[in-house]
Order: structure tokens, then sequence, then C-alpha cells
């Protein structure tokens, strides 16, 4: 017949002392004091009954968290709030978590983030902002590893896995709807139109190229921030400032405009506010236009006309890729794995409110 194992509960008969100071003497939780004579009699009762502490249950090899890591350029922009919203929607519905990563638009930051997401060990990466042309070398390589999803706004196809936003496309819609309505002498307000930040450039073009058609070219005044801004941390209010400080340069500048347009709903935010502090209606003097449809554009008293590009259903788009290729992945149909690129995108829509209408006579 075997010998019956010792356990902690006949240690601290032999000892007499309590259960839990065997534990507590065994493991050396030097955060308790025992007197030596204590752990003399608690290690040698130990000895004489051949006990052995239990060995630590081990998480499975192979096992992890079900984590997604998410790229965010500024968490002051509603815009970026609202993809936060569409992709932790999806990811709580499938299990997941959520570890953000705000890069305040700083190249320092994106690259440091992105050397950490390996030991990170996330199961997909969401860049809700483009990754700089500098990293996308080293984001195509993590992407072989780790499923990357990039919500792309720049017009370039990429190798990685993107959900689409034509932003010439909206700058187009933006410049019809005031064409249509009578507008011919007519400003946009944009953040700095850098080389890094192609997609605001792409706005402001196609907004131009819709009014260069229209034999207006000329007619369009375009008033960007300057470079340095992007380089400080975004402030709560940085869109809002470039929106109200540049709209009262502008008034004092031109004064036959009678439109102005935000590049998003932020800067025009600014840019209604400018206006009401110098004595302009809207939409009767100057009529007000912004991008991207937010929450508070849709406020009654501030009624803009903005353009909707599906924000939140972008971020579950975004997600949905992840999970599809976490699936595809984990149920291999043969030794080799498919390659697939996954390009979705959608058609923006003018939302039309009350912040426009005909220029005044």
């Amino acid at each position: 017949m075997s010998r019956k194992k010792a356990t902690s509960s006949d240690v601290a008969r032999r000892a007499g002392v309590s259960q839990a100071t065997v534990s507590m003497v065994l493991n050396k939780k030097y955060n308790v004091s025992f007197s030596r004579e204590v752990i003399r009699k608690v290690e040698e009762a130990a000895q004489e009954l051949g006990y052995e502490l239990p060995k630590r249950r081990t998480r499975k090899e192979g096992r992890r968290e079900k984590l997604l890591v998410v790229f965010c350029p500024t968490l002051t922009n509603p815009y970026y709030v609202m993809l936060l919203q569409g992709i932790e929607s999806r990811a709580t519905e499938q299990g997941y978590g959520l570890f953000v990563c705000n890069t305040q638009r700083s190249l320092e930051l994106e690259e440091r983030y992105l050397k950490m997401l390996l030991s990170l060990n996330p199961q997909g990466v969401v860049y809700t902002c483009n990754p700089s042309r500098c990293y996308m070398e080293m984001v195509e390589e993590l992407s072989r590893k780790i499923p990357f999803a990039v919500i792309n706004n720049q017009n370039e196809k990429l190798d990685v896995d993107a959900v689409e936003l034509d932003n010439s496309k909206l700058g187009r819609i933006m410049a019809r709807h005031l064409l249509d309505l009578g507008h011919r002498d007519v400003a946009y307000i944009a953040p700095p139109l850098t080389v890094r930040q192609k997609q605001r450039s792409k706005r402001v073009e196609g907004f131009q190229k819709e009014f260069q058609e229209a034999g207006l070219g000329d007619h369009v005044v375009i008033k960007a921030a300057n470079e340095s801004i992007d380089k400080d941390i975004p402030g709560i209010d940085s869109e809002y400032r470039i929106g109200y400080d540049l709209t009262r340069e502008l008034l004092s500048e031109h004064q036959e405009l009678t439109a102005i347009v935000g590049l998003n709903d932020m800067i025009a935010f600014g840019i209604l506010d400018a206006l009401h502090d110098e004595k302009y209606k809207v939409p009767g003097d100057m009529s007000v236009m912004g991008c991207d449809n937010t929450l508070f554009a849709k406020m009654k008293k501030v009624s803009l006309t903005t353009i909707e590009h599906f924000v939140i259903y972008k971020g579950r788009d975004a997600c949905d890729i992840i999970m599809k290729k976490i699936k595809t992945h984990d149920r291999r149909y043969s030794d080799m794995e498919p390659v697939s690129i996954y390009h979705v995108e959608y058609e923006p829509r003018l939302v039309i409110r009350g912040t426009t209408s005909y220029p005044r006579q």
C-alpha cells in the first residue's frame, strides 16, 4: 500500500501552528513576520513528513486574451470617437477587449506603439489613422503575423485590408451643393495641408475641381492652418480654433464670400461661432458646411449641413475584417493559408440642414 501523501494540515498539526502559517512560511511570504522558532518548526515538520508544495497551475500554452489594438491619431475629434464606438460595439459582441493607442499625430509615438505590438500579443489591429508612409513597411510586415485593418482615407491602395474613403468625392459633393444653390464666391478652411495628411488635400482638391469644371476655379479661397499646429499635441478645441480664427481672418480679407466650408464638423462649429460674433446671419448672410455628420451637427440649434459617410459602420466593418481573418487562420481547409485583401467602401451622402441656403443678393 502506498503511503498517504502529507498535506499542509498534517504539517500544521505537527508544528503546532495554523494551516495559514504553514502556507505563508513555506511560500516565503516575507510581508508577514514570523519568529525564527516558528519558521524552524514548520520547515522541520514539512521535511519529516515529506510535504511538497503543490505546483501552481500555469495557463495552457498558446492561450491568450481576446484583445484588439486600435491606433487612433486623436480623441479630440468626435469622428474618431465614433469610429471607436463602431469598433468597440462589434468587438464586445465577439468577446474582445480593446487597447487604444492614441498617437496624437506623433511619429515617435506611432513608432513606439508599433514596436510594442508583438509584446501586447493582440489578435488583431485596427488603424483608424493612415499609417505613416515611413512605417508602412513595418505595418505590412506585422500584418503577416497579426490581422490588420486600416480605415484608409488617403485614396491609396494598400497591401493590407482597408475600409476605404474617397475624400475627393466628399469635396465634390460639398461643392456641388453650393453650386446648385447659386454660390460663386466661397472659402474652404482646412487644417495644415501636409504631405503626411494627404486625405485633407484630397478633400480640398475635390472641392476645387468641381468649381473649376463650373468655370469658377478662381472664385474659391483655400485657407489652411499653419503646419506648426500639427506638431503640437492636439487640444480639445484645436480644430474648433482653426475654424474660428481662420474665419475671422477670411472676413477681414474677402468681403465677397457667401459660403464657408469646414473640412470637418469641428472646424465648421468654429466657423459658426466666428460668424455669430461678427454679427453674420447663417444662412442669410453666409452659408456654412461641415463633413462627418457628428452628433453635435444634428442638434437643432446647430442644424449643420454636412456629409454622412457612415463612420460608425466603418468601425464595425474594420472589426469584421479582423474577425474574418482570425476565422480563416483558425479554420484552414488545406495546408496553405489563402491570401485575401478586403476593401470596403461606402457611398457618402449629403445631409442638408439649416446652415446652407441661396446666396444673399
